[in-house]
């Protein structure tokens, strides 16, 4: 058996939606122990709600917050405590918790932490060694905005990104989904490594301070260094690049796309042979890269005449083969039934309690590998409130009565005090509505899954 890197390392993590969360879920797979603290009042955004649109089998059940995909993909692997934070009661059952952790990772605004008298000054009286990190939209400290809440879609205005990120002539745009939370996910897990490593080393503990609008930056570098240096303002461009000729082109079937990139001659000759159109050889307004930009529409409409009677995947694989960079637009069934991701053991299929009713299902697990360190995802997200009895009572040492009253009190509970509302709209009504393309009713053999469901 394999040591993992974390074993004996215990996280608690009082983090919500998408960054923390998913950060703290990875260094379950490296091994550690991971304790995610919700209070009864106020769980995890995307155990219900708008940010839990999927769940197995289209089906909420009679515990949706236990069910929500996104959930089980940012959380698996962890334990779960309730704690009402807002009640004394609550904050003394965390320190005393605090005293035999190792990493504390929390995401509110500077004032949270800092009026439950749980910053990082006081925890150090708590626990001298103990590493505390904390995301925030733009870092504590005297800042003029620390102060501001902040989400991924909102911070990407604020770093440039938007301004950047759209059509020619068009409005500024948001890319996916909420990517800034993952560029402060990875920072987080190097942060934590690199922290835990100091201690390791010196014994001492220290506080992680990440501001997401700084991390964002970074994405927009490029343009912040040409304002710098020569006064030019960058702007959007759509799916055109600056020195090559490149765009998203259709391919056959309904929304079937092809990203096609193009610099250099060598390329170029690459592509008129690829598509059996020699004869742009001797069209002057093609013969340089330069003109070719300039004359980038007309090469559009010559490259989708092309593409759009081919396979999606076909154009890559002819294009590729030639050297020339390509790739589908690939949809969440590609993503999931992809060979390459299978291959790679990126994604995984993990096996349920058998009180959950939802039998196996995939998530994804790690996007690298280690040749000597395996690791595979632990386990399922937590139920809530699993493991309350077995950290308050099996890992602090309270009693009977003592944990009796915790619950009379509110403080520790197994279902969510409001648990929001469940999805009241079918999945055929949202494929009507557009908001769906289409469900595929044999999602399951084509993911290789067996599912036992009791809630249908």
């Amino acid at each position: 058996m394999v040591r993992l890197p974390l074993e004996g390392v215990r996280v608690v993590e009082s983090t919500y939606v998408f960054a923390f969360p998913y950060a703290a879920a990875l260094l379950t797979d490296w091994g550690a122990e991971v304790i995610k603290v919700e209070g009864p009042a106020h769980i995890d955004t995307t155990r219900g709600g708008d940010w839990a649109p999927a769940y197995p089998d289209a089906n909420p059940g009679p515990d949706p917050w236990n069910r929500a995909a996104n959930f089980h993909q940012l959380n698996r692997g962890k334990k779960s405590l309730t704690l009402d934070l807002s009640k004394k009661e609550g904050r003394d059952v965390l320190v005393d918790l605090l005293k035999v952790t190792d990493v504390f990772m929390e995401n509110y605004t500077p004032r949270v932490m800092r009026n439950w008298g749980l910053d990082y000054p006081n925890l150090k009286k708590i626990k001298p060694d103990i590493i505390m990190a904390s995301n925030t939209g733009f870092g504590h400290g005297n800042g003029p905005y620390s102060s501001y809440g902040a989400q991924a879609t909102t911070q990407e205005s604020t770093h440039g990104h938007c301004h950047v990120t759209g059509y020619l002539g068009g409005m500024p745009s948001k890319a996916g989904a909420s990517f800034v939370d993952f560029l402060a996910c990875w920072s987080g897990l190097l942060s934590i490594a690199t922290a835990l490593r100091h201690r390791n080393r010196t014994g001492k503990g220290q506080w992680i301070d990440i501001g997401m609008y700084q991390l964002g930056c970074y994405l927009t570098g490029e343009y912040v260094l040409d304002y710098e240096a020569n006064g030019r303002l960058g702007g959007r461009m759509g799916n055109r690049h600056p020195w090559r000729v490149q765009g998203c082109y259709p391919c056959a079937g309904d929304d079937q796309w092809c990203v096609v990139s193009v610099g250099d001659d060598e390329e170029w000759a690459a592509l008129r042979k690829v598509i059996g159109k020699p004869e742009l050889l001797l069209d002057s307004r093609f013969a340089t890269l330069i003109s070719r930009l300039h004359h980038h529409d007309a090469l559009d409409e010559i490259i989708a005449s092309w593409t759009k009677e081919r396979d999606k995947f076909a154009v890559m694989e002819a294009l590729q083969g030639a050297g020339i960079p390509a790739g589908p637009v690939n949809d969440p069934k590609d993503f999931s039934v992809d060979p390459n991701h299978w291959t790679r053991g990126f994604l995984e299929k993990v096996d349920f309690p058998l009180e959950a009713g939802t039998g196996r299902r995939v998530l994804m697990g790690l996007p690298y590998r280690l040749s000597k360190t395996p690791m595979r995802i632990k386990g399922p997200a937590p139920r809530l409130g699993d493991a309350n009895q077995e950290l308050i009572q099996g890992v602090l040492g309270y009693g009977d009565e003592e944990y009796r009253e915790l619950q009379q009190l509110g403080i520790v509970a197994n279902r969510p005090a409001r648990p929001g509302r469940s999805p009241s709209k079918s999945v055929d009504d949202l494929v009507k509505e557009g908001r769906l393309k289409y469900r595929d009713p044999l999602y399951k053999d084509r993911l290789g899954i067996e599912a036992h469901d009791p809630f249908h």
